[in-house]
């Protein structure tokens, strides 16, 4: 098993990648009306979270200012769960809330981790981004 430890910062920085690329892509919508989804510029909760899911996407995703980022994507995460979904139901699977809350944790977990080797925190300041 030991083995497959050394790939865990090359996956990790895969998963760090492709969550924050698809969290931006969400942030596109909001803000451009990117991949098919309407702008939503005129409604300020719209606008505020395509704020922050395009900014923290592309932070997340570059490994730069990670932590911070991360929170605040998380955060978001959890106000649009308990905004959005936990309304129509408790558990996820019934309110349509899975996403939020598996977005709300895995940022988390990025959070607490932190940038990882390969990232631009890294490259910044060595010895503190890990």
């Amino acid at each position: 098993m030991n083995s497959l430890n050394r790939f865990a910062e090359p996956v990790y920085c895969i998963l760090r990648l492709v969550v924050g690329l698809l969290f931006a892509c969400h942030g596109g919508q909001k803000l451009f009306g990117l991949f098919g989804g309407p702008a939503e510029l005129n409604d300020p909760e719209g606008l505020v979270g395509g704020i922050i899911e395009f900014g923290a996407g592309i932070l997340v995703a570059l490994g730069l200012v990670t932590r911070v980022a991360a929170l605040l994507a998380s955060g978001e995460m959890a106000v649009a769960y308990f905004k959005a979904h936990a309304m129509r139901a408790w558990i996820p699977i019934q309110n349509h809330g899975e996403l939020a809350v598996l977005y709300c944790w895995i940022f988390l977990f990025i959070f607490f981790y932190g940038a990882g080797r390969y990232s631009l925190d890294f490259l910044i300041k060595p010895k503190t981004s890990i």
